[in-house]
């Protein structure tokens, strides 16, 4: 059976344009609590009683205590300290020392919020947001309250609300508007999507170095998907010289991180010795953590390597295991192989029925591989009922897309007069196509008529 050569690197992909969470800006880092602070809460100064309650958020100068955090809080929340409320929205968001509840944070984060305190505004735009688009519109009211007192992450979800049409009109430019302020504070979320724009050319004109000037500067602050985009960057030569050791580093960063499209890649380079010495063990480890999050192009490689024996013992059977879990993602590929498993019962049971089922899934799809396996199924009436006409059309699909085997056979087809009229000069046409690939069939059989 024909087991398709190991699938290529993942080159595709912009990082996703999610919102961006900045956490409780609220419970900022206050590193010793006075004595006359303690004092100064006690006696009811709201701002000595906000950052007492920063000290036992953060466990600083005093036992860590959320709910003693929420206390001193709620009483400088009171007395109208924005910063205290936008914590002790924070705290009923999260349920941190006290119940979750969503109306309260909503209700605290309002407080602050209408006192101008940027945190709090950001942070009503996120739980606005969290409702979908029935809320996007008073969400967006939020994010540019905060944007314009230069919060980098409204202005990160503002780049993100223009880029995909939510609440606003799409308009490419200003979302790259948006990101390049939150970029210039050093968001590093802002910088990877500004890089993609400019590599794209999406709102801003295509600039491939541009591009790599604003994903270095996100990679440099450990933002995974910049390090994959710089792998590809490096794997393609744009906008820096084809570089495939640096493609490498930059891979195995992201992929230390968990990236599975980065660790998929990087099992790639050892695969090929690209980059790195070729080292098939290394290719399925890393093959191996990128299927085990999903990756259906590293399911089917690792069986192939299963199938062979590359990098580990040959096992039939883990072969199969790997390329049904591709195949149910609906991997055409290792449908196409797990039909050929079927048919030779090469870790599986033998069952022509199932070999017909994979072939078919993944003839659907367009693999030419499938499309030929199908149609000679249905020429030998192998796990379905003989039907030349069948075999017929799943061969001219695949000689279509250049299959020499199909183009061959379809010959035959034409030659025999088998689900076709006979005729000769359709014989011959489709016995040059495959001859001309080197077919050695198709030369035999036009060896034969020129007789």
């Amino acid at each position: 059976m024909s087991k398709t050569v190991l699938l290529n690197l993942i080159v595709a992909g912009l990082v996703a344009l999610c919102a961006f969470d900045g956490g409780n800006a609220g419970a900022q880092s206050n590193p010793s609590i006075s004595r006359e602070q303690v004092k100064a809460a006690e006696q009811g100064d709201a701002q000595a009683q906000c950052d007492l309650g920063i000290a036992y958020a953060n466990g600083e100068g005093v036992p860590r205590d959320q709910a003693k955090a929420v206390e001193w809080w709620r009483k400088a929340a009171e007395q109208g300290n924005a910063h205290a409320q936008c914590s002790l929205g924070y705290a009923y968001e999260h349920g941190e020392g006290v119940p979750r509840n969503r109306a309260k944070a909503v209700e605290w984060y309002r407080k602050a919020a209408s006192q101008g305190h940027a945190v709090a505004q950001f942070n009503l735009g996120i739980t606005y947001d969290q409702e979908g688009p029935r809320s996007r519109a008073r969400a967006l009211e939020w994010y540019r309250k905060a944007a314009s007192q230069g919060h980098a992450g409204a202005q990160f979800n503002l780049g993100n609300a223009y880029a995909n049409g939510e609440g606003v009109p799409r308009d490419q430019t200003k979302a790259v508007e948006w990101w390049r302020k939150a970029a210039e504070q050093g968001d590093a979320h802002a910088q990877v999507n500004l890089g993609a724009a400019y590599r794209k050319g999406s709102g801003v004109p295509q600039d491939h170095a541009k591009a790599m000037e604003w994903y270095h500067k996100a990679a440099s602050q450990g933002q995974v998907d910049a390090q994959y985009r710089l792998g590809v960057e490096y794997y393609l030569g744009e906008g820096v010289p084809q570089d495939h050791a640096m493609a490498v580093e930059w891979y195995r960063r992201a992929a230390n991180q968990g990236h599975s499209e980065a660790q998929y890649n990087l099992g790639c380079k050892y695969d090929k010795g690209e980059g790195v010495p070729q080292d098939y063990a290394m290719a399925v480890e890393w093959w191996r953590q990128a299927a085990n999050q999903g990756i259906a192009d590293a399911q089917f490689n690792l069986g192939l390597k299963y199938y062979l024996g590359e990098g580990v013992p040959q096992d039939h059977a883990m072969a199969a295991w790997w390329w049904r879990k591709a195949a149910n993602q609906g991997h055409a590929s290792s449908q196409n192989n797990l039909g050929g498993a079927y048919g030779q019962g090469e870790g599986v049971p033998q069952d022509q029925a199932k070999a017909v089922e994979w072939y078919r899934k993944a003839a659907i799809q367009g693999s030419a591989d499938a499309q030929l396996s199908l149609g000679s199924r249905y020429y030998t009436g192998r796990g379905v009922t003989q039907n030349y006409a069948k075999a017929v059309e799943w061969w001219r699909k695949a000689a279509e897309q250049g299959d020499a085997g199909a183009q061959c056979n379809l010959g035959i087809a034409y030659e025999n007069g088998e689900g076709v009229p006979r005729d000769r000069a359709k014989a011959v046409e489709w016995y040059r196509r495959a001859a001309s690939q080197g077919h050695t069939g198709a030369k035999n059989a036009l060896q034969r008529l020129d007789r």
